[in-house]
C-alpha cells in the first residue's frame, strides 16, 4: 500500500504503540537518540484510503525534537494516629518526538548481499615459493559491556526495590550508571546502591 496525505502508521517505541501522521508531534518514553537526530522505528501497520497493510515495507522516518520531563505528580504517605507525614514525587523522563514523513521503503539487508560481495572481491592466492605461516591464534572476545536488565527504563522505583535483589553485580552496576545518566530518580539510585552493597558483603 503505498503512502498518501491522509495515510497514517501504528508505530512500536519503547514496547508501546503510536499511532501517528506526517508533521505530528507527540511525546514518547525517553529514548536513547540524542536531541536533534532522526530514527526509523519499527513499523507495525499502515493504513489510510483503502485496506490497511500488517507489517509493510514502509519506512517512517521521527525526529528527537528533545528531552524533557513530565508533570510532577506529588506522593503522600501517612499514618494514621502516628503522626507520621511524608510527600515525595516523581516526573517521568519523556522525549518529544516529530514524524517527518511516512513512505518509502524500509531498508532490509539479506543474507545473500554478503556472500555475492565477497565473490566479486576474491582473496589473492598465496606464492607457491614461500609458504603460508600460520595463523597467530585469535586472541580471546573481550566480555560484552554489562547492560541494565531487559526493559529496565518502563520500571517504576517500585520495581527497581523488589528486583534488583535478584540482579548480578554486573548489571545492578550497569543500571545504577544508566539510571544516574537519564532517568535520576532518587529512590531508584538509593535501591540500586543498596543492593548492590549487599551483593558485594556476600562475595
Amino acid at each position: 500500500m503505498a503512502a498518501t496525505k491522509d495515510s497514517y502508521a501504528i508505530i512500536s517505541l519503547g514496547g508501546k504503540q503510536y499511532r501517528v501522521r506526517e508533521g505530528e508531534r507527540l511525546l514518547v518514553d525517553r529514548l536513547k537518540t540524542d536531541e536533534g537526530k532522526t530514527f526509523n522505528p519499527d513499523v507495525l501497520f499502515l493504513g489510510g484510503d483503502g485496506d490497511g497493510t500488517l507489517s509493510p515495507q514502509t519506512q517512517v522516518t521521527v525526529k528527537v525534537v528533545g528531552h524533557v520531563l513530565g508533570d510532577k505528580i506529588r506522593i503522600g504517605k501517612r499514618r494514621p494516629k502516628s503522626g507520621y507525614r511524608k510527600q515525595t514525587g516523581f516526573r517521568a523522563s519523556l522525549s518529544q518526538i516529530e514524524i517527518q514523513s511516512i513512505g518509502g521503503t524500509a531498508k532490509r539487508t539479506t543474507a545473500a548481499a554478503t556472500p555475492a560481495a565477497e565473490k566479486e572481491t576474491p582473496a589473492p592466492k598465496p606464492k607457491a615459493e614461500t609458504p603460508t605461516p600460520r595463523p597467530a591464534a585469535a586472541a580471546p572476545a573481550a566480555p560484552a559491556p554489562a547492560s541494565p536488565p531487559r526493559g529496565y527504563e518502563d520500571f517504576t522505583v517500585a520495581d527497581i526495590s523488589e528486583k534488583s535483589k535478584r540482579w548480578k553485580v554486573e548489571q545492578l552496576e550497569a543500571a545504577l550508571k544508566f539510571e544516574k545518566k537519564n532517568a535520576n530518580r532518587k529512590g531508584a539510585i538509593a535501591a540500586l546502591e543498596s543492593a548492590l552493597v549487599a551483593k558485594q558483603e556476600k562475595n
